[in-house]
């Protein structure tokens, strides 16, 4: 073992690095599937690469690395790059229209992605004797199965069949991916950024403390049992107050408008609008919510009459649905604002990622709630956001309203605040 070390891998002229120990154990496991990483930074890309490069002198080898993308794939310091960063000086040729490496001896490295379920079928008539997928719970299990019936080699060849892969948890296929790694019986050799010396470790580090807590536990730790769905936020990051303080830099309102109302059966969204408001130290509280499922009118008089009290020195800001509709509601809006500070925002389909910067905020402790009869749902629906059969839409109403106050420039940057200075009161 020790030999087919030092010639495929120490002494291969197309692998410019050394593999770290995690990394070794990783490439030369006698397993035929293997999975790497588990924590962000551990240097699965690189680990992947190497493996794949390990036996491009045998004329019979021919590998293939999987993104789920061609973006993916593409994307500067992605395995694509890298493997050009790697190989661009030696005598390894490039066929730009088959994302194929070709080397003296005849042997390949291909890259390829699988956007679609029935990309898989582009492969049916190849042969590999080295398949690795980059993020494994980006793709499907269907995929990712389908792709051993391209795995075989001629008879007496010395190369080895593999199939690696390298991920963090989340992800569509984080389910399947831990049922067949983590807690089943293939081999998964855990990757710390902590162990890779290639990397600087404490500013990595702290661009992992920056994100929400779900993300983290996943990609600082490694943590495979962290709900996916769900747990975006704990209620006792915000603390409550009762008497908030006497001035603001900024108030935003943020409406978002239910479509229909309740009936026999119906158990629709709620007409929510949110007052947020942001002191000299950009701490944020939220200072009130309008909760409400009514006829059109009377959801329009709640907002015209909550404009008034609310006083014309806080902006308003809606939720603007798609299409002409949408428009057509904001501009009838808009007239009948006239004087305040009105406007619509596009609405934006991923509610997860609206909602994570409101989420990293909160966990700092920068985000302070009323001692008010709506304070408690608020929590509630706060805690269990994306939980099937819940509303959210004050949550919504919450990310909305926290990305006008932290929108980039002057005072309003409060996002930009938190993540520079760290500061936690």
């Amino acid at each position: 073992m020790k030999a087919v070390v030092t010639e495929t891998i120490i002494n291969n002229n197309y692998i410019p690095t050394t593999p770290f120990s995690k990394q070794l154990h990783f490439i030369t496991n006698p397993e035929s599937e293997a999975l790497y990483g588990g924590q962000a930074g551990g240097g699965k890309s690189e680990a992947l690469l190497m493996a794949g490069l390990q036996w491009v002198e045998d004329p019979d080898y021919n590998g293939l690395i999987l993104r789920r993308t061609y973006k993916d794939l593409a994307l500067p310091g992605a395995l694509m790059d890298r493997a050009h960063e790697w190989l661009q000086p030696t005598d390894a040729h490039w066929n730009n229209t088959d994302k194929t490496w070709i080397f003296p001896s005849g042997a390949t490295l291909s890259f390829g992605y699988l956007q679609h379920e029935n990309d898989k079928y582009q492969y049916q008539s190849s042969e590999f004797q080295f398949i690795a997928f980059d993020e494994l719970t980006q793709f499907t299990e269907s995929q990712y199965l389908y792709l051993f019936s391209r795995l075989r080699r001629k008879e007496n060849s010395q190369v080895p069949l593999r199939v690696r892969a390298g991920s963090n948890p989340g992800g569509l296929g984080h389910e399947w991916v831990k049922a067949r790694f983590i807690t089943g019986n293939l081999p998964f050799i855990p990757a710390s950024y902590k162990e890779n010396p290639y990397l600087d470790q404490s500013e990595y580090e702290k661009s992992l403390d920056k994100l929400d807590h779900i993300t983290r536990q996943q990609l600082k730790y490694g943590n495979w049992d962290i709900n996916p769905q769900g747990g975006l936020f704990k209620r006792e990051w915000f603390p409550i107050i009762t008497t908030p303080p006497a001035t603001f830099k900024k108030r935003v309102r943020f409406w978002d408008l239910a479509a229909t109302l309740p009936g026999k059966g119906r158990d629709p969204d709620y007409t929510v609008g949110l007052l947020l408001g942001v002191d000299s130290d950009n701490i944020c509280y939220v200072l009130d919510v309008q909760r409400t499922r009514n006829t059109p009118l009377e959801v329009e008089k709640l907002i015209l009459q909550t404009a008034q009290l609310d006083g014309k020195q806080t902006a308003i800001r809606m939720e603007q649905e798609g299409g002409a509709t949408g428009k057509i509601v904001i501009d009838d809006y808009r007239r009948k604002l006239v004087g305040f500070n009105f406007r619509g925002e596009p609405a934006k389909k991923d509610k997860r990622e609206r909602a994570k910067p409101v989420s990293s905020y909160a966990e700092a402790g920068n985000i302070r709630l009323l001692n008010r009869p709506w304070t408690s749902d608020l929590l509630d629906e706060l805690e269990s956001f994306q939980t099937e059969g819940i509303h959210d839409d004050q949550v919504d109403a919450l990310s909305g309203a926290f990305s006008e106050i932290s929108r980039p420039g002057g005072k309003r940057q409060v996002r930009s605040t938190l993540l520079h200075t760290g500061r936690r009161r």
